[in-house]
């Protein structure tokens, strides 16, 4: 695994507790949900290539 792709997901996981904070003390603690939402997708969507690769390589392994 490359230490960017770590390094993205560490980063989109600071900017999401740094807007869930900023939120919570805005009082506007309805969208910290859609906030932390949305850094899942985008997570998700950061790691699909991977899973792709991955799920290519075990049926490559699998069909000999």
């Amino acid at each position: 695994m490359e230490i960017e792709l770590i390094l993205k997901i560490a980063a989109v996981g600071v900017l999401v507790s740094v807007l869930n904070q900023i939120l919570q003390r805005a009082d506007k603690g309805e969208y910290t949900t859609l906030t932390t939402l949305m850094g899942v997708i985008l997570v998700l969507l950061l790691i699909l290539p991977q899973i792709t690769a991955l799920f290519d390589a075990v049926k490559e392994l699998v069909s000999f």
